[in-house]
């Protein structure tokens, strides 16, 4: 295992690992214990009591981030013609077609979200293997398939974003950075955290929130208390 530096060392010290955190005080903790030389992303992992294996236990979905993630992310709208000025003025950093489907043929990926018009949909299905592994391809259940491509790229730039509990029941999100204050980080917390509750599957039976910790870039993690929250 590697040591770790006196930072690290100083970090895991201020957090208690036998007790839960209010999500108040675990995300003033976790600005207090991050301190890399740049704007850490901090991250939520909640443990679901679901089986993902099972389709009437997936859960997946979007949530709109009050304060947004603090991340500039790059959007390609893949629109026709008469799309291209709205997606523009929503504020996509690409905007076009065929100009970009063959990009991506050719293993261009730079990008964080990718938008486009059920019409257009046809066009990206051999691109799949593609767009897949990377979590680009559009889906109509997170609003990346739609006739409001504005309203769309807008969702996306002011802090929507989606998320899919993993095969181990976890879901992972970044949810901030270091640089905000304590209440923005907490209300984007208990924004997803309440998201997740009301997407609750029928077929889960017992404790739905096991565990939920708060993060940031080469943090250790620190336990919220569900009840908090």
């Amino acid at each position: 295992m590697a040591k770790l530096t006196k930072k690290q060392k100083e970090a895991h010290a201020k957090v208690d690992r036998t007790q839960s955190y209010s999500i108040s005080d675990a995300s003033a903790l976790v600005k207090e214990i991050t301190s890399v030389n740049f704007d850490a992303s901090i991250d939520l992992a909640v443990r679901l009591g679901v089986d993902p294996r099972k389709a009437n236990q997936m859960v997946r979905g979007v949530v709109t981030l009050p304060h947004g993630t603090g991340k500039d992310v790059k959007v390609l709208a893949l629109v026709t013609p008469d799309k291209e000025a709205d997606a523009k003025e929503a504020g996509a950093d690409y905007v076009g077609l065929d100009e970009y489907l063959q990009k991506i043929k050719a293993g261009w990926t730079d990008v964080d979200v990718i938008i486009t018009m059920p019409s257009v949909m046809g066009k990206l299905g051999p691109l799949g293997r593609i767009l897949g592994p990377r979590g680009l391809m559009p889906n109509p259940k997170t609003g990346t398939v739609t006739m409001d491509v504005a309203k769309a790229v807008a969702d996306v730039k002011a802090g929507k974003i989606d998320f899919k509990v993993e095969k181990t029941g976890i879901v992972h999100a970044a949810i901030g950075k270091a640089s905000f204050d304590v209440d923005k980080i907490t209300e984007n917390a208990q924004e997803l955290i309440q998201t997740l509750v009301k997407l609750k599957p029928t077929a889960s039976k017992g404790t739905y929130i096991k565990s939920i910790y708060l993060s940031s870039t080469m943090s250790p993690g620190i336990s919220v208390d569900a009840k908090s929250v």
